[in-house]
């Protein structure tokens, strides 16, 4: 396979000014290792793997190497990925005996050395080390290994079908396509400049929004969940992650290291919380909605209901698995955590 960037500068069209590609007969290169790192990151980073089953804790920390070369070819409108990928991760695990005492805390690595096009309807090769390698650590190793393989496979699968789909290139070519739409025909009467610009304006949202409800149950009092989820520092405990939240109406808030942003809509203490909820990597402009209501049944029995509108069918990258992240996000990473991390089980 030939580098990025080696190809014979007879078939690779520079960049121009109007972005055209003459007679689009020219490859069209794009290069993709920044964006492969910052998608793989996005997918990878801050992963549970194992939440005291066993009482084994196990996540996988970040994206620590991402090397090779990845880019994408376009030709006639057609997309040839390419890629060539050594991808090393971070993790950490932790055990503990049955009265929840820490028993040992490894740290070790999971190394992707081979992620190609070649062998894109393959899972790829994955290598588990840990730098303690005593019976402990060797059995938080094998759970990593057992546990961790099948969330791995499945994120550099979403990688893979990114890449297919074009990776960064997709939205140039559609942006060119829309571009193209409204240039006018060389030589063409200047007499249509004052046509209603509003035609143009169709394609701002794609239909296939979607929403998500969910109803959990907790042992509290309804104030105590509303102040959780309004508290930026335990928001930072049991997501272990940065959060910076305003409890004022108006107000805006940042979650799981920045990932998540927006602004308070309607707060009513113990009863109901509404956000405006955006993701990093979603497309520009969206923009979705968080209904929190909570009710009290009896003493000491909160039931919560979280309904999210607005999300969209698939992110900025041409991921159609933002619906079923966002469900398994509320549930794993906040609704069960709080339960988990403050006592709150039925």
């Amino acid at each position: 396979m030939a580098k990025y960037g080696e190809g014979d500068k007879r078939w690779i069209v520079e960049d121009r000014p109007d972005g055209a590609n003459v007679h689009n007969w020219h490859w069209a290169e794009t290069d993709c290792l920044e964006w492969s790192r910052n998608l793989l990151s996005q997918l990878l980073n801050n992963l549970t793997i194992l939440d005291g089953e066993g009482n084994l804790f196990i996540k996988i920390n970040k994206v620590e190497k991402v090397e090779g070369e990845a880019y994408v070819n376009v030709r006639k409108g057609k997309i040839i990925p390419g890629y060539e990928l050594n991808v090393v991760l971070s993790w950490q695990g932790e055990a503990k005996d049955s009265e929840g005492s820490s028993l040992l805390k490894v740290d070790g690595s999971v190394e992707i050395p081979y992620i190609s096009d070649e062998n894109a309807d393959e899972d790829p090769e994955i290598r588990v080390t840990v730098k303690d390698e005593g019976p402990i650590g060797k059995t938080l190793k094998d759970a990593m290994f057992t546990k961790g393989k099948p969330v791995v496979e499945d994120k550099v699968r979403v990688y893979v079908q990114s890449m297919a789909k074009g990776g960064p290139a997709k939205e140039e070519l559609e942006t060119k396509k829309v571009e193209k739409k409204g240039q006018p025909v060389a030589g063409a009467s200047v007499r249509k400049v004052s046509e209603p610009p509003a035609v143009e304006k169709k394609e701002v949202r794609k239909e296939g929004f979607k929403t998500i409800s969910l109803t959990e149950k907790f042992s509290c009092r309804a104030k105590d969940l509303f102040e959780i989820l309004m508290d930026e520092n335990r928001w930072k405990g049991f997501t272990q992650s940065n959060a910076k939240i305003s409890k004022e109406v108006g107000g805006e808030f940042s979650i799981f290291d920045g990932s998540v942003t927006g602004r308070n809509l309607e707060l009513l203490e113990g009863k109901l919380i509404v956000q405006q909820w955006r993701f990093g990597n979603w497309p520009d402009g969206i923009v979705s909605k968080v209904r929190l209501t909570f009710d009290e049944p009896e003493p000491g029995i909160t039931v919560v209901k979280v309904v999210h509108t607005d999300i969209p069918e698939e992110d900025r990258y041409g991921n159609e698995t933002v619906v079923e992240n966002t469900e398994r996000g509320w549930r794993d990473l906040i609704l069960n955590k709080i339960r988990a991390v403050f006592g709150f089980g039925i």
